[in-house]
């Protein structure tokens, strides 16, 4: 039975308490029977997309004037489902998190004709929504993007490729982040909204990995765009990243911890039941000390996470110092209690369809997309040493 006690804590509101408990109920409901199914990943992906449009989650990955919830995107909420989805289905988690990241940077930057053509069909779950930034010789180092966008008449040409796109192969839209050269580096970017049968659009290849879910990398060859689909002014590119993932990068973490909680319940069921020894797991001394680790590291990213959600919905316009403290810490946490929770299944925690394995395979890649935990601490670095050095100028002018 999963721990609701910290929906009590100051930074939730009746709303969220609300949302949690409906939320919890419709993932049993409608969720969990395809919790192991992963014989046709594209078809469930869809069929995700289009529950939780039909179920009215998808409300809260859009603004209020194209059927959301918020005016704005209110980050606790989009915490709060990605953990009670990922504690579940990582794809269902998955599914909703892709609404929310492929469609901000329109909700944000886009021109009104863009937010009424696109965010009323990625809030119904009719258009599957996605977010194209990684290449094959840059991810992490935005400023080595190689893809160009070249301006000619009423369009931009854009050619290169993009790789590890989720959702590839099945969006009805990418936001692709192109190289137009205003200025060097990661200040030269834009961003546009480039339908998938755009013709010079095509889908290289699918990737497989560990824990399935759609993945690609895509193709530009004169793929010719309107203007009128870029995303705010040429060479802000790299600022509409940012401002995307200083929303999703929080969430992240609550997905991390969804699955943190989920492994601490199996393994709390396991060691109650499991004898060794002539005693229950549960009573060995080793056993309570991992238990305790476990719960202890669960309810510190917690706090990481929905402090850094708190202060963007109520404080701040920025937190790229309290989502980056939020991501490191959850993704790794949760690989560590998805590790001990294996072990404390022994050999059962390896058959192939075992909750505890399929968060074993699911939790490894949060530590890497959305920026790898050594970026996190880059960011953190230069945030603290920032804040450090306007400390010491202020003084000095005093």
């Amino acid at each position: 039975m999963p721990d609701r006690s910290f929906l009590a804590w100051p930074f939730f509101d009746g709303v969220h308490r609300d949302l949690a408990a409906k939320l919890d109920a419709w993932t049993v409901r409608e969720i969990a029977p395809h919790e192991h199914d992963e014989s046709d990943i594209d078809a469930l992906t869809r069929r995700f997309v289009k529950l939780l449009g039909d179920g009215g989650w998808l409300g809260y990955a859009v603004p209020k004037p194209y059927g959301g919830q918020y005016d704005k995107l209110d980050v606790r909420s989009l915490c709060l489902i990605r953990e009670t989805l990922a504690r579940t289905s990582g794809l269902a988690d998955f599914a909703f998190a892709m609404q929310g990241l492929g469609s901000a940077s329109i909700a944000m930057f886009g021109s009104e004709p863009l937010k009424r053509r696109y965010l009323p069909e990625v809030h119904a779950g009719s258009r599957i929504a996605t977010f194209a930034l990684s290449e094959p010789e840059g991810g992490s180092d935005v400023s080595a993007l190689r893809m160009t966008a070249r301006r000619d008449g009423n369009a931009y040409v854009l050619d290169g490729t993009k790789t590890w796109i989720s959702n590839g192969g099945i969006a009805g839209h990418y936001v692709v982040f192109a190289r137009t050269g205003e200025a060097p580096g990661a200040k030269g970017l834009s961003a546009f909204v480039v339908d998938a049968d755009a013709p010079g659009l095509s889908v290289a290849e699918r990737i497989q990995i560990s824990a399935p879910h759609p993945l690609a990398m895509l193709k530009f060859a004169g793929c010719r765009v309107p203007a009128t689909q870029l995303l705010g002014k040429p060479g802000e590119g790299f600022k509409i990243a940012m401002a995307t993932l200083d929303i999703f990068r929080s969430t992240v973490g609550a997905a991390a911890l969804g699955f943190a909680r989920r492994a601490l319940d199996e393994a709390l069921s396991h060691v109650r039941t499991r004898e060794a020894f002539g005693q229950k797991l549960a009573d060995f001394q080793m056993t309570q000390a991992r238990l305790a680790d476990m719960a202890t590291e669960i309810d510190a990213a917690a706090l990481l996470i929905y402090r850094a959600a708190w202060t963007k919905d109520c404080v701040a316009e920025r937190v790229t110092r309290e989502a980056a403290m939020a991501k490191l810490y959850a993704t790794e946490m949760a690989q560590r209690v998805v590790d001990a929770a294996v072990q404390l299944h022994g050999g059962l925690g390896v058959v192939s369809g075992h909750p505890v394995e399929r968060l074993y395979r699911e939790v490894r890649s949060l530590r890497i997309y959305e920026g790898t935990t050594e970026i996190q601490k880059l960011v953190v670095a230069s945030q603290i040493l920032a804040a450090d050095a306007d400390a010491e100028k202020k003084k000095a002018a005093e």
